[in-house]
């Protein structure tokens, strides 16, 4: 599959699709192109359906990255056959919310990089809450609570946020493009980069918010220590400021 098949990479809102089955595999079906979400970077795939013309429907439980390309794990009667044209469908509360919390993280890790100039150990992203572990010596709920703030105030100045692409060549130039571990990093040629006007550039593949006033309120809802230096915060966020059109 191209990059430009992957459609969530570039419409993150993109709620319905027309596709073509390219192949049925084991594990399910890959398709010509998809806007559904496989698991990476943290996030969860997305769930959803799949529709052909005679009305059949297979449910999308999981969606994963392969070598071969995307595939979409399936349930139903009748898997769709190769060829066969389908609609695809996303769970759209379960994405909204994916890509609410995918920012907020974007926004803690911008607040801490430039408050404490840490990066990012590791992160992990589900509809109802998110976490994020940082290289940190000096940790402790006080810490927490200002980062937290600082986050929010960043979703109340209502900045765009806009996707943009750069080659790995030049991203590497940047180092502050790239926030997590060297190891986390995908061997690709081309960077996908996060822009949070004014605020924030980072390299990342998730699907995000428009805006940040759509990301509403985060709250600190515990911190914990993962060694010497690894410190985990998870987060929660309220109902958001702004709803999609």
């Amino acid at each position: 599959m191209e990059l430009s098949d992957a459609l969530y990479l570039t419409d993150a809102y993109l709620r319905h699709f027309d596709a073509k089955v390219v192949e049925v595999v084991p594990d399910g079906v890959r398709l010509d192109r998809t806007a559904f979400y496989p698991t990476g970077g943290g996030q969860p795939a997305d769930r959803g359906r799949l529709t052909s013309p005679d009305g059949g429907l297979v449910e999308v439980i999981d969606v994963r990255k392969t070598p071969a390309g995307i595939v979409h794990q399936v349930a139903g009667a009748r898997t769709p056959a190769p060829g066969e044209a389908v609609v695809g469908e996303i769970d759209w509360a379960r994405r909204y919310a994916h890509m609410r919390y995918h920012t907020t993280l974007h926004i803690l890790s911008g607040v801490v990089y430039r408050r404490l100039g840490s990066v990012i150990t590791g992160n992990q992203i589900t509809a109802e809450r998110a976490r994020m572990d940082f290289s940190i010596p000096d940790f402790d709920r006080r810490v927490a609570e200002e980062l937290i703030e600082g986050v929010n105030a960043v979703a109340r100045e209502r900045r765009p946020v806009t996707v943009r692409s750069l080659s790995r060549a030049e991203a590497e130039k940047d180092p502050t493009l790239v926030r997590v571990a060297p190891e986390l990093m995908p061997d690709v040629s081309v960077v996908r980069l996060i822009d949070i006007e004014g605020f924030d550039v980072q390299a990342d593949g998730g699907t995000h918010v428009a805006n940040t006033a759509e990301v509403g309120t985060a709250r600190l809802e515990r911190i914990e220590n993962k060694g010497a230096r690894n410190k985990r915060l998870y987060l929660t966020l309220d109902s958001p400021r702004t709803a999609p059109g």
